[in-house]
């Protein structure tokens, strides 16, 4: 499955891409095994997605849980947190 995946601000920077197209393997079908697989990249990818990092994921546009299922075509989002005030 083909899906186009966007990073935000901090992230964008450190991994020095905004936005990418990847072929996910078979074992890789929610939001959770998403991450899990970009940080076996190493590097930046394995430091700026580390578990305990506080990262929000959306899917398609809607805050996605870790469970989140992935399907062919969707767009996946990484930022960090956002504060207001």
């Amino acid at each position: 499955m083909t899906i186009t995946i966007l990073y935000f601000a901090g992230l964008r920077e450190t991994l020095g891409t905004g936005r990418e197209s990847v072929e996910l393997p078979r074992d890789v079908a929610t939001a959770a095994q998403l991450r899990a697989w970009l940080r076996q990249r190493g590097g930046a990818w394995a430091e700026a997605l580390a578990e305990g990092r506080a990262i929000r994921i959306a899917v398609d546009q809607a805050m996605a849980r870790p469970d989140t299922p992935l399907k062919s075509g969707a767009e996946v989002a990484f930022f960090p947190p956002v504060t207001g005030g």
